[in-house]
């Protein structure tokens, strides 16, 4: 990454800030852009609850001209396999091409009272690309009450590779606000490619 960058400064500065093995999600994130400009960037640490243990998770999504990183860092306490605690980091580059859907859902407080620009209570960004799909399946029927037939089975696939929520409440309003300029960028960004 080029370390006059900006952009490349404020993502660095964002995991750091995020508190979580900081070099070693910037390192595998440098890794993963190589020496492409970042266009967009979203850090987004979460901290769940599992039994009497506190896990915390980062993911950092980057924008470049020509593809989208995904990264992720979880932390695993001490194991059979492991004496010590261990963090496992993974990162994914998808062509812009490839992606084939950018879902925002957006949750106002008092929708009858909105505002253009009023930033939303939280966003849920969903990233399609073809990797994960889910697929529901229900027994299909036809209209008649009586009838024993088999259909077979009706149902939809979708892609749902990646499902960020983000809150004002929990993540604050800069994440938020991050967010939406993120979508929006991957948005456009996947709009040039198909053009």
């Amino acid at each position: 990454m080029a370390k006059t960058s900006t952009t490349t400064q404020g993502l660095r500065a964002a995991i750091e800030r995020s508190g979580y093995y900081p070099a070693l999600v910037a390192e595998a994130v440098e890794a993963a852009i190589g020496g492409e400009a970042i266009r967009s960037y979203l850090v987004h640490q979460e901290t769940t609850f599992d039994a009497n243990e506190v896990r915390r998770h980062v993911t950092v999504l980057v924008l470049t001209g020509n593809r989208f990183i995904v990264s992720h860092t979880d932390e695993q306490a001490a194991d059979t396999t492991s004496p010590t605690p261990y963090a496992t980091t993974s990162t994914e580059s998808v062509k812009l091409g490839r992606i084939s859907s950018v879902v925002v859902s957006r949750v106002v407080a008092n929708p009858e009272s909105y505002k253009p620009g009023t930033l939303p209570r939280e966003v849920v960004l969903t990233i399609g690309w073809g990797a994960v799909s889910r697929i529901d399946l229900e027994p299909a029927a036809c209209g008649d009450p009586n009838c024993e037939a088999d259909h077979g089975y009706t149902g939809n696939s979708t892609a749902d590779d990646l499902s960020l929520r983000v809150s004002e409440a929990g993540d604050g309003p800069e994440t938020v606000r991050q967010a939406l300029v993120f979508a929006q960028s991957l948005s456009e960004a996947t709009a040039d490619v198909t053009r």
